[in-house]
């Protein structure tokens, strides 16, 4: 299983890599909104979708909705010279902070929870938009930020994300794999250890240390990247916890199976559709 994870990895990291960096605007945002469809697909069955046809038509809702958020916040409109980040898109991203407090609720009070939206489809289909279509608008924030006059820039931002999240996934499956003996949420993923979570903490903020010493950063923004830091890691924790506890209501085991070793996409992106809304208003409102 772990050779396998590994070998998916090694094919996935490089091209997201490349999609973060030399696709053009419009085709990330296409790009993005064909892996969050992809995540609605596999959403559907958490809320009892077992067709095809009902699972198309969350999924095409889901695009549906993703394409007026496109319409409402082109790439050259988004962002201001004047005013910074779209307001809208702004009380987005805070509408989305809001969802994540309430799914942490829901999954620390799990099962005790599950009578308010266990059964109800439309609250899960609800909550699936919530998960997934500010993941998107969040991408295309960093992506798109200061796109004209240095295109790499944003690209920069989300990889800064990604390799967070990633450390913070390696150093939690390896410390938590050696050393993990004390639970972290066994209703919800009895695999998950309090050890694994300090590591995959202390390797993205190992992280953050070297980078601040090769970019020669002063304190201050030393302790804003650690504080920025430790929130992402606690929020990518909290990204897959909830997914793992919508799939343990549902009875599914892994989301899909289109990446070997890995699961479905949903199985991958958990951790970043918590923090990619966080990491972008962070972003908006302090800057770096």
């Amino acid at each position: 299983m772990l050779k396998q994870r590994i070998i998916t990895a090694l094919i996935l990291a490089p091209a997201a890599i490349l999609a973060i960096f030399y696709l053009p605007l419009d085709y990330f945002y296409a790009f993005l909104m064909g892996v969050i469809s992809i995540g609605a697909w596999e959403w559907a069955p958490f809320m009892g979708f077992k067709s095809k046809f009902s699972r198309i038509i969350y999924t095409g809702l889901t695009a549906v909705l993703i394409s007026i958020l496109w319409f409402c916040f082109p790439p050259q409109q988004l962002w201001s010279s004047l005013h910074g980040l779209d307001a809208n898109a702004v009380a987005i991203l805070c509408l989305s902070v809001l969802w994540w407090a309430i799914a942490a609720i829901l999954m620390l009070t799990y099962p005790k929870s599950t009578p308010f939206w266990a059964n109800n489809t439309a609250i899960i289909g609800l909550f699936g938009w919530l998960t997934l279509i500010p993941t998107w608008l969040a991408f295309v924030v960093l992506r798109s930020y200061d796109y004209e006059l240095a295109n790499f820039h944003g690209a920069q931002l989300l990889m800064c994300l990604f390799i967070l999240v990633w450390c913070a996934d390696i150093g939690a499956y390896f410390v938590g794999k050696s050393f993990g003996k004390h639970k972290l949420m066994p209703n919800v993923s009895p695999g998950k250890t309090i050890e694994g979570f300090l590591g995959g903490m202390a390797c993205a903020a190992i992280v953050s240390v070297v980078v601040a010493f090769v970019l020669d950063w002063n304190i201050e923004q030393l302790l804003i990247a650690l504080l920025v830091t430790l929130l992402i890691v606690v929020i990518s924790v909290l990204g897959d916890l909830t997914e793992s506890m919508f799939k343990r209501q549902s009875g599914i085991k892994d989301s899909g199976t289109i990446l070997p070793g890995h699961g479905g996409i949903l199985d991958r992106i958990d951790s970043l559709t918590a923090t990619a809304p966080f990491f972008a208003l962070c972003f908006v409102l302090l800057g770096w």
